[in-house]
Parts: structure tokens; C-alpha cells; sequence
């Protein structure tokens, strides 16, 4: 880190994401500063550093894990990639914050956090939407009984997908719904109290002939009691969607695009009131991440998204899988 105490962040691969999801909010969040960028090619790699004004680029992923000048890397690669770069940068002695999916599965999820676990350095899954306030506004209004006993959890996640040609598509890719958006339902499913799932059920659309999910639901029990229900889904053309709803014994309760929260609309009913996410915070989610990535590398705070907690999730999204007749993912085999 600086002398400031700045964390001092690189970045693997020039993914669309990465601007959204780290630069803009690294120019918000003081503790924060994104100094280096690495593609597999170095004149892409320098184009994306004067395009977004990184002081260093490199040619590849290697090089830029051995700059004494980074502290901590974000990984938005590929999914299949993921796990196998997080170790790697764990090796090299920097702090993690990768995109999820955590991992192509559980097996390799549940080696990454042993490694986290062994190397004291932070690693984050970037469930990016559980750092705003309208998201913890909306867990307390459940923990605390607005809506009584919580009984039933349901979420949907939709995107738009105009190509088949897209990544989330390419089989080695470790692609699919589940993958994209699943992740983030399943984790708001267990944030609301439905822990340690177990997966009673599932039906996929798959792409004839790829085993790639279009779409993927899936039926969830828990010992806490609460039962949930996800659906996840590609589209060719349609609305993005990030809906949660909580069904109590007295009263229900709904988030209106829980992933990018400060954009969303939180309501309680019957007779409850409503809030919306940028009255409780205009800042985005990711820049509530980054300030509890930084606090987290600088300050040792605690936070949500650990890699334990990533590795329930992908052990959830591999019996989402099986339960529908397909295949769990495998990590990218070059």
C-alpha cells in the first residue's frame, strides 16, 4: 500500500465490467486506486490503460502479479478462469477481489478458500449489491419482524443477451443462467434466511446440443424452515431483472433490482411503507464494495462475501445443475 494507506489495485483482463464494477468507483472511494491493467495482449492491454488513465499496462496476467506496486488484483475474466487466477495471485502474495462466479464449481471453489484461509490475505467475492444500505435495510426489515415470520424466499434475474456468440454462452467458458445471475440469487436467498440450502428440485432450457443453460429454476429447502424458489434466465431481447420477494405470516415484502440497489425500489405490504435506493444512498453498489475491500485489506474489517461463503454457493449452483439433468461446470482446460 501507499504510504496513505491507499490499496493499490490491478486489474486482470480489460472486461467491459471493469470500469463499472472498479474504475469510476475508484475515483469516488480515496482509499482506493487502480494502477495497472493486464491482457494477454500488450497493445490491448496499453489502449485500456490510456483509455481509462492506468499508469502501467502489461502483456500479461504474470507480469502484472509481479509489480511490487500492487497490492491486490480484480479478477473479471472469464468464469472458468476464475479460480485458477485467484490462486495464482494468492501465490503472488496480493489480495483478491474476483467477480462471481466464485469458481467453475464446488471442488475448485472449495480449494480456493483453503487457500484463502492459509494465506491471511483477503479474498472477496464481488457480490457487489450486499455492501448498499437498502440491501441491509432490507434484512433488518425481515430479522426484525416487519413481516412477521418469514416463511418463503423467491428471486428472479434476467439478461438481455442479444448474440449467441457472447461469452456466457461458449461451453469451455463455464457459462450459463446459473452462472451469470443464478450466483446473485441464490446468495440473496441465503442473506434472507435460507441457509445451508438443499436443492429439491430443478428444470433448465438448455441450448440444444451445449448443455448451456438459457434459463435454469430451481426449488430450495432449509433446515431454518424457510423454503425458496429462483428463476434465472437469458434473453435475446427483453428487461434486465433483479427482483426479490419474502412471504411472512404476516405480510410480504419485495425488492425491486436488488443487484444494482441504488436503482432499486424496497416496499413492505400490506400497509408498510416503501424506500427508494438512491434516498438511502445514490453511491453504487460497487463503490460500497470497494470501500469494504479497502477496509478489509487495510484494516482487517470483516465482510460478507468471504470464500467460504462463495464455496455454499457454488455447492448450490453444482446441485442446481445435477437436479436439472446437467452437468456441473468445469475450470477453462487450455
Amino acid at each position: 500500500m501507499t504510504d496513505s494507506g491507499v490499496v493499490r489495485i490491478g486489474i486482470l483482463g480489460a472486461a467491459r465490467i471493469a470500469g463499472k464494477a472498479l474504475i469510476n468507483p475508484a475515483r469516488e472511494v480515496p482509499s482506493a486506486t487502480v494502477t495497472a491493467v493486464a491482457t494477454r495482449d500488450a497493445a490491448r492491454a496499453e489502449a485500456f490503460a490510456l483509455e481509462h488513465g492506468i499508469p502501467a499496462s502489461y502483456g500479461s496476467y504474470e507480469k502484472l502479479l509481479d509489480d511490487p506496486g500492487v497490492d491486490a488484483v480484480y479478477i473479471p475474466l472469464p468464469n472458468a478462469l476464475h479460480g485458477a487466477w485467484t490462486l495464482r495471485a494468492l501465490e503472488a502474495g496480493k489480495h483478491v477481489l474476483c467477480e462471481k462466479p466464485f469458481a467453475a464449481n464446488a471442488d475448485e471453489a472449495r480449494r480456493v478458500a483453503e487457500a484463502s484461509a492459509s494465506s491471511g490475505l483477503v479474498v472477496m467475492e464481488a457480490m457487489h449489491y450486499r455492501y448498499h444500505p437498502l440491501v441491509a435495510k432490507m434484512t433488518s426489515l425481515v430479522s426484525g419482524g416487519a413481516i412477521g415470520t418469514p416463511r418463503h424466499v423467491q428471486a428472479w434475474t434476467c439478461w438481455p443477451i442479444t448474440s449467441s456468440a457472447d461469452i456466457r454462452y461458449l461451453p469451455d467458458m463455464a457459462p450459463g443462467a446459473l452462472m451469470d445471475g443464478g450466483c446473485y440469487a441464490i446468495d440473496c436467498l441465503r442473506l434472507l434466511g435460507v441457509t445451508d440450502p438443499e436443492v429439491t428440485g430443478a428444470l433448465a432450457d438448455p441450448v440444444p446440443g451445449t448443455g448451456v443453460d438459457r434459463a435454469l429454476a430451481a426449488r430450495l429447502t432449509s433446515p431454518a424452515g424457510l423454503t425458496g424458489w429462483f428463476e434465472s434466465a437469458f434473453t435475446g431481447a427483453g428487461e434486465f431483472r433483479a427482483d426479490v420477494h419474502v412471504a411472512g405470516d404476516e405480510g410480504h415484502l419485495w425488492l425491486r433490482n436488488f443487484i444494482n440497489a441504488q436503482e432499486g425500489t424496497l416496499s413492505v405490504h400490506p400497509d408498510g411503507p416503501s424506500w427508494a435506493g438512491a434516498d438511502e444512498s445514490p453511491e453504487t453498489t460497487f463503490s460500497w464494495q470497494l470501500r469494504a475491500f479497502t477496509a478489509a485489506v487495510r484494516d482487517g474489517e470483516p465482510f460478507a462475501t468471504t470464500a467460504d461463503s462463495a464455496a455454499v454457493t457454488m455447492r448450490v449452483i453444482d446441485d442446481a445443475y445435477r437436479a436439472a439433468g446437467i452437468p456441473a461446470r468445469e475450470p477453462y482446460s487450455s
